[in-house]
């Protein structure tokens, strides 16, 4: 897609949520991009700015994807709403030619599936999703990733705020995977599964199966934090604990806005921000 620098387009889905407030305010402040649509389905006609706790920019909230879209005809939407919407979301910005960049998790094996046929239906359209935008969250996975090969008996810890949907979170996933993969690889296996686990209670949060590389990974949902995740090895005599905190939703952006920046120029579906560094 021939874009002239600097003058990237970009919508907003889910633009009165806490990751879309900071989504608008890095927008704004980055140069060469320019907001314009912001969507909801919360305080339509709200400033987006306001909304977000910055200076007024003339772009209000409105509930309709498929309207805005078609209206301002951005380059780019970035999408932090729901799991349960996502889907729909992109089928609409992809067939109106739109790039999208996600950071809702819960894609399904199936969903990446339609995204690649709707991709190729629609002139191989960049679409980039990335379950976490924090340049340590990736540096945390590749770490885990090499770890494993010399320590392949690992499990996860995963904490996230309590309004978060979705468990395991989309970078627990992503880390087991890759950690199963990279055990695979090195011809290492890990003990055997230990009978009873409490994961096995009905309601738990924990998983173990083939989404997760047969790595255990548990879930925490509670008020105060944002994202947080421990990878724990253990061999004989030894513990390796790799961990990232995000502190603050700030410490996306910087992911956020690269995504938008290349994703104009991606092909296909691209997964994951170390794609892009």
């Amino acid at each position: 897609m021939a874009i002239e620098p600097g003058n990237i387009r970009v919508a907003v889905c889910g633009a009165a949520g806490m990751m879309g407030k900071e989504v608008v305010k890095a927008v704004m402040d980055a140069e060469g991009l320019s907001l314009v649509a912001a969507i909801d389905h919360k305080n339509s006609g709200v400033d987006s700015g306001t909304q977000a706790g910055t200076v007024s920019n003339g772009i209000r909230l409105e509930t309709s994807l498929a309207d805005a879209l078609s209206r301002t005809k951005p380059d780019v939407v970035v999408d932090f709403t729901l799991p349960s919407g996502l889907m729909a979301n992109l089928r609409t910005a992809i067939g109106l030619g739109v790039s999208p960049v996600v950071g809702t998790t819960g894609l399904s094996a199936s969903d990446l599936t339609e995204l690649e046929s709707l991709s190729d239906e629609n002139k191989r359209l960049g679409i980039f999703i990335a379950p976490n935008f924090a340049i340590g969250a990736v540096l945390m996975m590749q770490f885990a990733e090499k770890a494993a090969a010399y320590m392949p008996d690992v499990e996860i810890i995963e904490l996230h705020h309590d309004r978060k949907l979705d468990s395991p979170s989309g970078t627990a996933l992503l880390t087991a995977q890759r950690i199963g993969t990279a055990r695979a690889s090195a011809g290492v296996v890990p003990l055997a599964v230990q009978a009873g686990l409490i994961e096995k209670s009905p309601g738990a949060r924990g998983a173990r199966d083939s989404n997760t590389g047969d790595v255990p990974v548990h879930s925490v949902r509670l008020p105060g934090f944002v994202a947080h995740q421990e990878v724990i090895f253990g061999a004989p005599g030894q513990i390796l604990t790799i961990r990232h905190d995000s502190l603050d939703r700030k410490s996306f952006m910087p992911g956020v806005i690269l995504a938008v920046r290349k994703v104009v120029a991606l092909t296909g579906v691209v997964i994951g921000l170390e794609a892009l560094l």
